[in-house]
């Protein structure tokens, strides 16, 4: 039971910290939208994780948390998806 909390406080952690980012960067003159936040992928590596994270804003932003855990620091990463082609396997021809 003890590994399941800390998951939680990790999980909960990384949905923070992209949270903290997105009020931050709101324009204050608009009004609060609503919005959720969700992981779309994540992953535990020894004493390492790492979190894929989206919203439903439609700013076409997603978000890269990483958790150092031999320096005990989190990295949050902020990307914009600025296009999404889709390209035929050259293989296929």
């Amino acid at each position: 039971m003890a590994n399941y909390s800390v998951q939680n406080k990790m999980d909960d952690t990384a949905i923070k910290l992209v949270h903290d980012w997105i009020e931050g960067h709101l324009d204050a003159s608009d009004p609060a939208p609503m919005y959720e936040i969700f992981t779309v992928w994540k992953c535990k590596t020894l004493q390492n994780w790492k979190y894929l994270i989206s919203t439903s804003l439609p700013d076409g932003m997603y978000f890269e948390a990483t958790y150092n855990g031999d320096k005990h620091i989190w990295y949050l990463d902020a990307y914009k998806k600025f296009d999404h082609q889709n390209i035929p396997d050259p293989a296929d021809d």
